[in-house]
């Protein structure tokens, strides 16, 4: 679990923006894609839907006609960089466009040639929240049987949720203790 803390300058537009309903609402897509790309309005996933909030929140956009189109113009010119998945063979973009929530006809041809998608994942809006606003704080929380583990700062958790030594370990009580 990650947490980015916002400054009150970034915190507050953000915050008047999801609490008008007409502004969030009007900005949530109608058809979802998890591998929705990140400039195209014929599909969206939850993180597409937060980076357009954002740039409406922070581009201090009016509502448009289109404001999926204003938001993501808006974040192409802050240079957004989604995150890009290679999928790295040409058959699992086939196989993309079979399943029911995955979908390949709103990317770029030049993308589907090269076997990848640029789409908004929770890593991409982290980088682009700490290049917008370098004094936001990142918070990280990772568990096992044996440990909970929070770290502060951008630098993730190692996989294996495996802690450093600035980070806040809190020892679990192994499963059979409690049970006697």
């Amino acid at each position: 679990i990650s947490i980015v803390l916002l400054p009150t300058e970034a915190a507050t537009p953000l915050e008047n923006t999801v609490r008008d309903d007409r502004t969030s609402l009007h900005l949530l897509g109608t058809t979802y894609s998890a591998n929705a790309y990140a400039f195209s309005q014929r599909y969206q996933n939850c993180n597409q839907w937060l980076a357009e909030i954002l740039a409406t929140a922070w581009g201090n956009l009016a509502i448009q006609p289109e404001p999926r189109i204003t938001a993501q113009q808006w974040l192409a010119n802050p240079k957004y960089q989604p995150t890009v998945f290679n999928v790295g063979w040409q058959p699992l973009v086939w196989l993309a466009s079979r399943l029911r929530w995955l979908h390949i006809d709103d990317h770029p041809a030049r993308d589907l040639e090269a076997a990848q998608f640029q789409v908004s994942m929770p890593q991409s809006l982290e980088a682009f929240v700490r290049q917008r606003y370098p004094q936001a704080n990142r918070i990280e929380i990772c568990y096992t049987p044996q440990h909970i583990i929070v770290r502060r700062g951008w630098e993730p958790i190692a996989d294996g949720c495996t802690p450093a030594s600035s980070d806040s370990v809190t020892t679990l009580p192994a499963l059979w203790d409690s049970a006697q």
